[in-house]
């Protein structure tokens, strides 16, 4: 047997879904993706090909239940040509049936196109000939299923209420933000799968699983002792959470918060990860709309960061606003990158320039713990060390003060009603008084 490694992308449906849960009965290594329709599935090639690059090993590129515009293939064809160029193994194997794919394959060899099997039974006849398929007894069935329900067999009966529930299943499963915790959404969304083809041998199936579905979920978040799913599932997440300090924890004015994106559900997650990790004194999570929610535990005004941000406002301990111009993102990488651009930007509209404004490349970091970096950056300058209460924050109070912050173990500077920003090592605040200057990001 020759491993293989593959990164496999696929659609966001029970098809898509259904094609990686096929992939994973096969003995390679294999890196799933998922996409929906539009930006995201450039933005995941992206991924993809950053992955590839960044090593030198032979790699697979499977693309099931996705049609690529003929821009994005075009695109996807010339990365792979230039590392074929340079020596390296690459191959390209797209699995598809909708029709809206036809120009693209009928320009790219690599471009398998057929309208008449769902994107699941394309890739199970494939993986049997192509990747060592180790086929369960269920399997043949369950792929039956998600044909009739994809293409709409009604005269199916059995298998297209089935695979009705299941479709379902997969489509109201969204406890896990897709784009904070991909693998572990997908693992959660195909561990459902898994679970579901047990009932195709009960009589009433769909009823039976339909039945069942509640409990499903229920079972995969519980720890030991049982609750509602909501307890459940948000003590889940939390857990998650905690184990993304390093990229996620962020500092301001030497207050430690946690910069997440698309978690939702604020108000019940915001608390539960501020009670299990009371070091924290904020958390804040950014929707794919640019809307910032955040939220303290009687540590720091929240109200008043937001204001100082993205001119929002609230409650000490529950606050939010919109950052003007947020474009959604697929990767937190990006968003972060388009956090620091956007207060960049910001420049025009604020009181302080920041001509001298720069951002540390990668690999500069300050090892030193991020508290003691902030206080030690405020000191140099001989500025007491900022709090966010009512006494010390008013109106205009902070207007000479750079705000600091620090992510990923490399600080950034804020600004006042300005933007979270990430990507710098060690900040320090500039004389920002009657003498101009403004805020520097540097060593």
């Amino acid at each position: 047997m020759n491993s293989k490694n593959i990164y496999h992308l696929s659609h966001t449906d029970l098809d898509g879904y259904s094609c990686q849960l096929v992939m994973s009965y096969t003995p390679h290594n294999i890196k799933s993706f998922n996409a929906n329709y539009g930006a995201e599935v450039r933005s995941r090639l992206d991924e993809i090909m950053d992955a590839i690059k960044s090593n030198t090993e032979s790699a697979t590129i499977l693309i099931t239940d996705l049609n690529l515009t003929m821009d994005e293939a075009r695109w996807l064809d010339r990365e792979v040509n230039m590392l074929r160029e340079k020596g390296r193994e690459i191959q390209i194997t797209l699995l598809d049936h909708h029709g809206s794919g036809q120009e693209s394959a009928n320009k790219f060899g690599w471009y398998f196109l057929d309208t008449t099997r769902s994107a699941t039974k394309i890739t199970y006849d494939y993986a049997k000939e192509n990747f060592e398929l180790h086929e369960e007894e269920w399997m043949e069935k369950y792929v039956n299923i998600v044909n009739a329900v994809d293409l709409w067999k009604q005269e199916e009966v059995f298998n297209f209420e089935f695979g009705k529930v299941c479709m379902r299943l997969i489509s109201e499963t969204r406890e896990l933000s897709r784009v904070t915790f991909g693998d572990d959404d997908r693992f959660y969304k195909i561990s459902l799968l898994k679970q579901a083809v047990e009932f195709i041998s009960h009589e009433k199936a769909n009823i039976a699983l339909d039945d069942a579905i509640h409990k499903m979920k229920k079972e995969f978040f519980k720890a030991e002792q049982d609750d509602t799913l909501d307890n459940l599932s948000t003590a889940y997440i939390v857990d998650l959470l905690g184990q993304k300090f390093a990229q996620m924890t962020i500092y301001y004015k030497g207050y430690k918060g946690f910069l997440s994106y698309g978690v939702g559900n604020t108000s019940i997650v915001g608390n539960g990860f501020l009670t299990k990790f009371d070091e924290y004194d904020f958390i804040v999570d950014v929707s794919s709309r640019g809307t910032m929610s955040f939220r303290a535990n009687n540590k720091v005004s929240v109200s008043q960061i937001s204001k100082e941000w993205v001119d929002g406002g609230g409650h000490p301990n529950a606050a939010g606003g919109r950052i003007i111009g947020f474009k959604e993102q697929y990767r937190y990488d990006k968003v972060k990158e388009q956090i620091l651009k956007l207060w960049k930007t910001a420049k025009q509209r604020l009181d302080v320039p920041l001509d001298h404004l720069e951002a540390l490349g990668a690999g500069q970091l300050d090892h030193r713990l991020p508290r003691d970096a902030v206080q030690e950056a405020v000191r140099q300058r001989g500025v007491d060390h900022p709090v966010l209460d009512e006494e010390h924050v008013r109106a205009g109070a902070l207007r000479h003060i750079a705000p600091v912050i620090e992510h990923h173990g490399v600080g950034v500077a804020g600004l006042l009603r300005g933007v979270l920003g990430d990507g710098a090592d060690h900040v320090e605040p500039g004389r920002l008084g009657e003498a101009g200057g403004g805020l520097r990001v540097g060593p």
